[in-house]
Protein backbone atom coordinates (compact mmCIF):
# COMPACT_ATOMS: atom_id res chain seq x y z
CA UNK A 1 0.00 0.00 0.00
CA UNK A 2 1.44 3.48 -0.97
CA UNK A 3 -0.68 6.70 0.08
CA UNK A 4 0.62 10.14 1.32
CA UNK A 5 0.31 10.37 4.84
CA UNK A 6 1.69 14.04 6.01
CA UNK A 7 3.60 17.08 5.62
CA UNK A 8 5.75 17.84 8.78
CA UNK A 9 6.44 21.62 9.96
CA UNK A 10 8.48 22.04 12.66
CA UNK A 11 7.96 25.07 14.63
CA UNK A 12 9.19 27.67 17.23
CA UNK A 13 5.97 28.11 18.84
CA UNK A 14 3.82 25.34 17.92
CA UNK A 15 0.40 25.98 19.31
CA UNK A 16 0.53 29.41 17.47
CA UNK A 17 1.44 28.17 14.53
CA UNK A 18 -1.55 25.04 14.59
CA UNK A 19 -4.05 28.09 15.48
CA UNK A 20 -2.84 29.89 12.54
CA UNK A 21 -3.66 26.87 10.14
CA UNK A 22 -7.17 26.47 11.82
CA UNK A 23 -8.04 29.74 11.71
CA UNK A 24 -6.90 30.77 8.06
CA UNK A 25 -7.15 27.29 6.47
CA UNK A 26 -9.76 25.33 8.39
CA UNK A 27 -7.97 22.53 8.93
CA UNK A 28 -8.67 20.31 12.08
CA UNK A 29 -8.03 18.56 14.79
CA UNK A 30 -8.40 14.86 14.59
CA UNK A 31 -7.27 14.28 18.00
CA UNK A 32 -3.77 13.18 17.38
CA UNK A 33 -1.52 15.65 19.67
CA UNK A 34 2.39 14.18 20.47
CA UNK A 35 4.57 14.47 23.49
CA UNK A 36 7.26 12.24 22.16
CA UNK A 37 10.66 11.28 23.48
CA UNK A 38 12.75 8.49 24.14
CA UNK A 39 15.56 6.18 23.07
CA UNK A 40 13.74 5.50 19.96
CA UNK A 41 13.22 9.19 18.73
CA UNK A 42 17.00 9.80 19.81
CA UNK A 43 17.60 6.81 17.39
CA UNK A 44 15.11 8.04 14.81
CA UNK A 45 16.05 12.26 14.99
CA UNK A 46 19.80 11.64 15.52
CA UNK A 47 19.16 14.12 18.18
CA UNK A 48 20.34 13.40 22.20
CA UNK A 49 17.50 13.78 24.66
CA UNK A 50 14.80 14.80 21.48
CA UNK A 51 11.64 15.92 22.78
CA UNK A 52 8.99 17.04 20.22
CA UNK A 53 5.36 18.25 21.47
CA UNK A 54 2.73 19.25 19.07
CA UNK A 55 -0.21 18.15 16.40
CA UNK A 56 -1.60 16.69 13.37
CA UNK A 57 -4.49 18.76 11.66
CA UNK A 58 -6.62 17.25 9.40
CA UNK A 59 -6.20 19.31 5.37
CA UNK A 60 -9.09 20.96 4.47
CA UNK A 61 -11.04 18.93 1.89
CA UNK A 62 -10.34 15.50 3.12
CA UNK A 63 -13.25 13.48 5.00
CA UNK A 64 -11.34 11.40 6.98
CA UNK A 65 -8.03 11.58 8.96
CA UNK A 66 -5.44 12.07 6.52
CA UNK A 67 -3.43 13.60 5.00
CA UNK A 68 -2.43 15.66 7.84
CA UNK A 69 -0.31 18.63 8.37
CA UNK A 70 2.21 17.90 11.15
CA UNK A 71 3.08 21.08 13.42
CA UNK A 72 5.73 20.25 16.09
CA UNK A 73 7.91 21.92 18.06
CA UNK A 74 11.55 20.62 19.52
CA UNK A 75 12.73 21.91 22.79
CA UNK A 76 15.57 23.19 20.89
CA UNK A 77 14.83 24.63 17.08
CA UNK A 78 17.70 25.75 15.02
CA UNK A 79 16.88 28.93 13.21
CA UNK A 80 15.87 28.58 8.82
CA UNK A 81 17.10 30.73 6.18
CA UNK A 82 14.91 33.32 5.25
CA UNK A 83 12.01 32.02 2.86
CA UNK A 84 12.74 32.36 -0.71
CA UNK A 85 10.38 31.01 -3.86
CA UNK A 86 13.18 29.69 -5.82
CA UNK A 87 14.87 27.75 -3.03
CA UNK A 88 15.79 23.76 -3.64
CA UNK A 89 14.28 21.38 -1.73
CA UNK A 90 10.48 21.67 -0.42
CA UNK A 91 9.18 25.25 -1.36
CA UNK A 92 5.83 25.67 -0.23
CA UNK A 93 2.00 24.40 1.04
CA UNK A 94 -0.24 25.01 -1.60
CA UNK A 95 -4.29 25.61 -0.27
CA UNK A 96 -6.74 26.34 -3.00
CA UNK A 97 -9.14 28.67 -1.77
CA UNK A 98 -12.76 29.98 -2.74
CA UNK A 99 -11.18 33.67 -2.62
CA UNK A 100 -7.83 34.70 -2.81
CA UNK A 101 -7.61 38.37 -1.66
CA UNK A 102 -10.02 37.35 1.35
CA UNK A 103 -8.10 34.57 2.29
CA UNK A 104 -4.87 36.26 2.06
CA UNK A 105 -6.54 39.53 4.20
CA UNK A 106 -7.31 36.68 7.15
CA UNK A 107 -3.68 34.95 6.70
CA UNK A 108 -2.34 38.54 7.13
CA UNK A 109 -4.33 39.51 10.19
CA UNK A 110 -3.58 36.46 11.94
CA UNK A 111 0.20 36.99 11.76
CA UNK A 112 1.35 35.80 8.48
CA UNK A 113 3.21 37.88 5.75
CA UNK A 114 2.85 38.23 1.84
CA UNK A 115 5.39 37.94 -1.21
CA UNK A 116 4.79 39.11 -4.14
CA UNK A 117 1.71 40.54 -6.07
CA UNK A 118 -1.49 38.90 -6.79
CA UNK A 119 -1.40 38.01 -10.13
CA UNK A 120 -4.28 36.53 -12.37
CA UNK A 121 -3.89 33.88 -15.19
CA UNK A 122 -5.92 32.79 -17.80
CA UNK A 123 -5.00 28.94 -19.40
CA UNK A 124 -5.77 27.70 -22.67
CA UNK A 125 -8.92 25.33 -21.45
CA UNK A 126 -10.80 28.48 -20.55
CA UNK A 127 -10.29 28.91 -16.70
CA UNK A 128 -8.37 31.92 -14.78
CA UNK A 129 -6.29 31.27 -11.89
CA UNK A 130 -5.66 33.94 -8.95
CA UNK A 131 -2.20 32.95 -7.44
CA UNK A 132 -0.35 35.01 -4.56
CA UNK A 133 2.28 33.77 -2.67
CA UNK A 134 2.71 34.50 1.28
CA UNK A 135 4.13 33.08 4.42
CA UNK A 136 2.49 31.71 7.95
CA UNK A 137 4.02 33.86 11.18
CA UNK A 138 6.98 31.44 10.80
CA UNK A 139 8.14 32.37 7.25
CA UNK A 140 7.28 28.91 6.05
CA UNK A 141 5.86 29.80 2.04
CA UNK A 142 2.27 29.24 0.94
CA UNK A 143 0.66 29.63 -2.57
CA UNK A 144 -3.42 30.43 -2.27
CA UNK A 145 -5.12 29.44 -5.27
CA UNK A 146 -8.55 30.29 -6.97
CA UNK A 147 -9.94 28.70 -10.16
CA UNK A 148 -12.56 29.95 -12.18
CA UNK A 149 -14.19 28.67 -15.52
CA UNK A 150 -14.57 31.96 -17.69
CA UNK A 151 -16.83 30.29 -20.07
CA UNK A 152 -19.68 30.39 -17.63
CA UNK A 153 -21.37 33.69 -16.75
CA UNK A 154 -21.94 33.99 -13.39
Amino acid sequence: MFRYAHTNIIAKDHKKLIAFYKNVFHCRSIGETRDLRGKWLDKMTGLPDAHIVGEHLCLPGYDEDHPTLEIFSYEETVAANAPQVNRRGLAHLAFEVRDVEETLEKLLQEGGEQIGEIVKADYEDGRTAVFVYATDPEGNIIELQSWHDRTQRS
